[in-house]
């Protein structure tokens, strides 16, 4: 390919990243978008393997049947429910991917003793920086999102303390690189030092907050990578990491949004990490609560004309999309009118429900964002929650005291009957109770997600 083509074959590339992305904005539209974005990668892969610089194509050949098994095999055995965790990887190894490219081109001008120019050395200290601390960050929030580590935030004494001169260090690392590229012991220390932070900005943040890291972390791979698009003077590896960049960073900010908090408390408050003791403030005894049976809620169900399902991470752990969608069918056989209200922040990751929903082929148009759906609700004759707690707290509303106050929720409370199905009363990842389980309307249906709404559907049919 001549030099006059390949600029146009990124500028083809660059125009289907951003359809992609287009269609992306919504479900019907998403598999589209994806197709358009792949199309784009390929045109800009081949242009960028047609560069007469590339003398050697057996390491890049033997890297690209490894990588495609490699990503073949995750994609087919991957469950939609651990979507988030093989997200949160994806982003690691961008990173990583960048970082190594980028070190691999200061490696090379050692070795030639040449120093590079312009804004290459300052590419090369952030390409590193921010890929090596994505690197590491993402593998941090994979293990919370495995429960390998447990969702609750990691905290100890100085940490900000700790955490700000690491900052700092990077900072001075950076500019003493960029300042004299070949001195490799400062690079060395720059490399250590973003790896260190990628760790110990991630620990502190709790399972709740995982949907704004795992957004950022994304924002953080393409950053990285446009990084060392100026490193090669690539101009599609500036234009694709440019757009996840922006894209990830938009995403980022309408997450935070969602939950009425700024990205800083989101990085830097621990939230999660304080479960309230009974003389807390919001953890006062409100009674009793009563169990009712899937057979209970059958009969209320068998008197109702409309429903609505409030989904929430219990429902990704137990797997029970599936059954969900079972029991809406029972439902609106017998004329139930049925949709989905969707939280922005619940699940683990951004669209984490639409995802498990889309997999058990929930119709797209009965999928209803929070601003849209919350009207309804005291119209509507059931609202059923299925392992959803802090985006149903009526506290958030009211309660100034609670963490979760200003955070928008889905106000299931003003429905006629609620139905909430969880396994115990234990609070969930803001570690405060919840009044809406203690309220006159709501019916605790107690088990695991999947088994007790399979149960629901056998109970509807036979009050059918």
């Amino acid at each position: 390919m001549s030099d006059s083509l390949i600029p146009l074959a990124y500028l083809a590339a660059a125009v289907l990243f951003i359809l992609g992305l287009h269609n992306l904005s919504s479900p019907r539209t998403a598999p589209r978008g994806n197709t358009l974005a792949a199309v784009g990668m390929l045109i800009a892969v081949v242009a960028t393997l047609l560069v007469e610089e590339i003398v050697d194509y057996t390491v890049i050949l033997a890297g690209v049947v490894v990588g495609s098994t490699i990503g073949v095999v995750l994609a087919l055995r991957i469950q939609m429910t651990a979507m988030p965790q093989m997200v949160a990887l994806l982003n690691g190894f961008g990173g990583a991917a960048s970082a190594l490219v980028a070190s691999a081109e200061l490696l090379g001008y050692a070795r030639r003793g040449e120093s590079p120019e312009g804004v290459v050395p300052i590419a090369i200290v952030l390409g590193v920086l921010i890929g090596g601390m994505t690197f590491t960050g993402s593998l941090i929030a994979f293990a919370k999102l495995q429960e390998l580590l447990g969702g609750a935030p990691i905290t100890y004494r100085g940490q900000q303390v700790v955490n700000a001169m690491l900052g700092l260090g990077a900072l001075g690392l950076g500019v003493g690189v960029a300042l004299h590229p070949l001195d490799l012991n400062l690079f060395t220390g720059l490399v250590i030092t973003a790896l260190a932070l990628g760790v110990l900005t991630v620990i502190p943040i709790g399972g709740a907050d995982m949907p704004v890291v795992i957004s950022l972390l994304n924002a953080y791979s393409g950053l990285a990578a446009c990084a060392t698009g100026f490193v090669l003077g690539n101009s599609g590896l500036v234009i694709s990491g440019s757009l996840v960049g922006a894209s990830g960073i938009i995403l980022t900010k309408i997450m935070c949004d969602a939950m009425n908090r700024s990205l800083a408390n989101v990085l830097f408050s621990a939230f999660g990490s304080v479960t309230q003791s009974p003389g807390s403030p919001g953890a006062e005894d409100r009674g009793t609560v009563t169990g009712y049976t899937p057979e209970d809620a059958a009969i209320i169900f068998s008197n109702a004309r409309s429903a609505i399902v409030v989904p929430g991470y219990g429902m990704a752990v137990a797997q029970a999309q599936h059954a969900v969608r079972s029991l809406v069918d029972e439902l609106e056989l017998r004329g139930v009118r049925v949709k989905y209200a969707i939280h922005p922040v619940a699940g683990r990751m951004p669209g984490h429900m639409n995802v498990l929903l889309a997999e058990a082929k929930v119709p797209y148009e009965q999928l209803v964002e929070m601003d849209e759906i919350n009207p309804e609700f005291p119209e509507t004759d059931v609202a059923l929650v299925i392992g959803a707690n802090d985006v149903v707290n009526p506290d958030a509303l009211t309660a100034k005291e609670s963490p979760l106050y200003g955070m928008p929720i889905l106000d299931v409370g003003r429905s006629t009957y609620v139905f909430v199905l969880k396994r115990s009363m234990n609070p969930g990842f803001a570690g405060v109770q919840n009044p809406l389980f203690y309220n006159d309307n709501t019916m605790m249906i107690f088990g695991d997600a999947k088994a007790t709404v399979m149960k629901m559907v056998e109970a509807v049919r036979e009050y059918s």
